[in-house]
């Protein structure tokens, strides 16, 4: 039986190992948290990151090591790459640590990305205003997801507040974007460059955490070749092995480049039960150099994160179509808790399921937009 070691014990970990333990896959997971939610599917290593002993133990173990999120060092993956094979490599996460790192890739590479500039100090903060003018964001270069370590300066006077927050770390500033929509891109390429990308996913945020994702958007095409050409261009140049997302901005009928993730991401979550192959399995045929699978769309799905709470799931369980996952966490703010996935072979019908979802659980606010662009597309 292979076996695959993942670094981070959250919901991610939790949907990887179990997309693979009915293909007869074993797992190692490492967290330093002895509750993290994947320790109830799979072995759970507690330890802290800078654990050469239990680092050493994992490596020993496994086949290959991957990761749940972008944040584990690394000097720890550098660590496991010298002992086990390591997907995808530590030079891939560390570039997507660090946003101006990430940012400085995306030119190079071709993908249109917002004005920015290194931030170190507070007259640097000023320098980099002048330069790129308001409205602007500040956020940490490293450290940074659903919202947090940035915030929006729209007038002069927002700076000073700005620095009380974020000063005292590496910093970037960036050109504010009127975006039309926030899209993403989940990709994935197997050690041999074979590459697949899932249909381009329309992606909606309330306080900087992501809400809902939709997907396949309906005409689009033209944005979605843009956005797998760039997702190739930056998988090849990384050679990057496994899946992972990119984010983007689209304005004025062009991608930007936002943020990339090296690992399976929350917009990924539809492809469950939408894909013909989930971004989860497909992961693991990447990372242990197995054939890819299809990532063709099933028809049309809506994924709801359930964030703080989790809502009446039998209003869930009664909508046709819809799927239920609970990742086994406690409730607390901000926390994503589960999410729902609703599918259905075409758009207005899912238009239909969606709203009766979101008038039954009291959530219309948040189906609301994804109904509107639902709608629009199934118009005639």
């Amino acid at each position: 039986m292979q076996k695959v070691g993942i670094l981070g014990g959250g919901q991610l970990a939790r949907m990887l190992a179990l997309a693979g333990i009915p293909r007869g896959l074993g797992f190692l997971v490492m967290d330093g948290a002895a509750d993290a939610c994947a320790g109830e599917v799979a072995p759970l290593l507690t330890a802290g990151w800078d654990d050469r002993e239990a680092l050493q133990r994992l490596a020993a173990e496994v086949d290959v090591a991957t990761f749940d999120f972008e944040n584990v060092p690394a000097e720890a993956a550098e660590f496991l790459a010298g002992r086990t094979r390591v997907h995808p490599n530590p030079r891939a996460l560390a570039i997507s640590q660090d946003r101006l790192s990430e940012k400085t890739l995306f030119g190079e590479i071709g993908l249109p990305v917002p004005p920015f500039a290194a931030v170190d100090d507070r007259a640097g903060l000023d320098d980099a205003l002048a330069r790129i003018g308001l409205p602007a964001v500040l956020k940490t270069r490293r450290f940074g997801y659903d919202g947090k370590g940035q915030a929006v300066l729209r007038g002069p006077g927002d700076a000073d507040a700005a620095w009380a927050r974020l000063g005292g770390h590496p910093l970037i500033l960036e050109g504010f974007v009127p975006f039309t929509r926030e899209v993403s891109v989940v990709a994935v390429r197997s050690p041999g460059g074979e590459f697949r990308h899932y249909p381009l996913t329309r992606n909606w945020h309330v306080d900087g955490i992501l809400s809902a994702s939709l997907a396949p958007v309906p005409g689009i095409d033209a944005l979605e070749r843009q956005a797998a050409a760039h997702a190739r261009a930056l998988a090849e140049r990384l050679d990057y092995v496994g899946t992972f997302a990119l984010e983007l901005f689209e304005h004025e009928g062009r991608l930007l480049g936002n943020e990339m993730a090296p690992r399976v991401h929350n917009s990924g979550h539809w492809t469950i039960e939408g894909a013909v192959c989930s971004q989860f399995e497909n992961h693991l045929r990447a990372v242990l150099d197995l054939p890819l699978g299809d990532t063709a769309a099933r028809g049309s799905s809506v994924m709801l994160n359930w964030i703080g709470a989790l809502p009446d799931a039998r209003a869930v369980l009664a909508t046709p179509g819809a799927h239920w996952h609970d990742y086994g966490k406690s409730a607390r703010p901000d926390r994503k808790v589960g999410h729902a996935t609703v599918c259905a072979d075409g758009p207005g019908a899912l238009a239909e399921r969606l709203a009766a979802l979101g008038h039954a659980l009291g959530r219309g606010a948040q189906v609301a937009p994804v109904v509107a662009a639902l709608l629009a597309a199934a118009a005639p």
